[in-house]
């Protein structure tokens, strides 16, 4: 499997939209992406420092996630960054367990 770190700025205006459908099951319905990506962004964070979106997620598009870029992150985040294109799975969490919650954070501010 290959796990991607990942960075983005988030859209603010659209956060709110954006968990709507992840909460309601939108996303994970999407093949063959959405239940990576539903537990992606479900356990994002938030890097305080960089007001930038932080997760891991499990990806094996070429370039790195295409599909995942085409029907959603290109609509809710700006400057889309893989910082690691292969991570081990739970260090790459581990790295980012103590940034608060994308969402707590950022929906609380919007």
């Amino acid at each position: 499997m290959a796990y991607r770190f990942v960075r983005a700025l988030p859209i603010r205006q659209r956060l709110s939209e954006l968990r709507e459908r992840v909460e309601s099951g939108d996303i994970e319905q999407m093949e063959p992406f959405g239940r990576a990506m539903t537990k992606a962004l479900q356990n994002a964070r938030f890097d305080p420092e960089t007001g930038e979106a932080v997760w891991i997620e499990e990806d094996y598009c070429t370039p790195p996630l295409a599909m995942e870029r085409a029907e959603i992150l290109d609509e809710d985040f700006e400057d889309i960054t893989i910082v690691d294109e292969n991570i081990n799975e739970a260090d790459g969490w581990e790295r980012i367990k103590d940034l608060p919650s994308l969402w707590d954070q950022v929906l609380d501010t919007t």
